[in-house]
């Protein structure tokens, strides 16, 4: 589609930059202002200007190549919100504490944010040996469960670029600190469909992770549980995957529900 054809005068101002943050969403990946432009239409003065707008104020923000954009700080916290209405939390957590009896361990739903994942809700274990990660809390995507799901959601290109930039600290001696193992690593979850954090993240913590998908099988968030070592094992822990599994559709199925209500 032509920038200008004069679609501009057809759009309304007020929903201009609506309609930008929507292609963002429908994309999923980084984006540049041409490529969302070519399903919008309007003049590249226009594009670009509702692009810088959305940058100064936080919705969107830079990639690490300068030209394309992801959603910036406040465009995640709207979605993390949407997510957390009350109808939906009240089911989300319905489910994770369902899912929690049945493991017997803590249970976590995680977003992706630029540089880590952020936990956006959790039921914790009745035991009193317990690993302290509160809502809110963030942590890294190269040495958590949760974390490599997300990475294993990239495309090539950008998982490239991620570990490109990134320090792999070494958090306990069971850390990946090895970019090209990392790498393997990533493409192993990627082809199994859930994570593992092996004592990576914290010394006697290990834990399991699989994605909730969005309407478009995107990885939207995750679904994960940890446990200290003292009770769980890398192969106990994996005798929960199919369980996991089935709440973490159950949970994309709210989210589905209520997007067509």
């Amino acid at each position: 589609m032509d920038g200008n054809t004069g679609k501009e005068g057809t759009i309304p101002t007020n929903l201009r930059l609506l309609m930008v943050i929507e292609e963002i969403a429908r994309a999923g990946v980084p984006v540049t202002p041409t490529e969302v432009n070519a399903r919008i239409g309007l003049p590249k003065p226009t594009i670009h200007r509702l692009f810088n707008t959305l940058e100064e104020e936080g919705f969107l923000q830079r990639d690490l190549d300068g030209r394309r954009y992801s959603p910036g700080p406040r465009l995640r916290t709207l979605a993390g919100s949407v997510l957390s209405s009350r109808r939906i939390r009240s089911a989300r957590q319905a489910i994770l504490r369902r899912l929690s009896q049945e493991i017997g361990e803590t249970c976590n739903i995680a977003l992706p944010d630029r540089d880590a994942m952020t936990y956006l809700e959790r039921v914790e274990t009745e035991w009193p040996l317990r690993i302290q990660l509160p809502i809110g809390t963030r942590v890294p995507f190269y040495c958590t469960a949760s974390g490599k799901m997300y990475l294993s959601s990239l495309t090539a290109n950008h998982l490239r670029k991620y570990l490109d930039a990134t320090e792999l600290e070494p958090r306990t001696p069971n850390t990946i600190t090895d970019h090209d193992r990392l790498l393997d690593e990533i493409r192993e979850v990627r082809k199994q469909g859930y994570a593992l954090d092996r004592e990576e993240f914290m010394e006697d913590m290990i834990a399991l992770a699989v994605p909730i998908l969005d309407v478009q099988d995107r990885l939207m968030a995750t679904l994960s549980f940890h446990a200290p070592t003292q009770r769980f094992g890398i192969d106990r822990a994996l005798d929960f995957l199919q369980p996991l599994r089935e709440a973490a559709r159950d949970l994309s199925q709210l989210v589905t529900d209520s997007e067509e209500d």
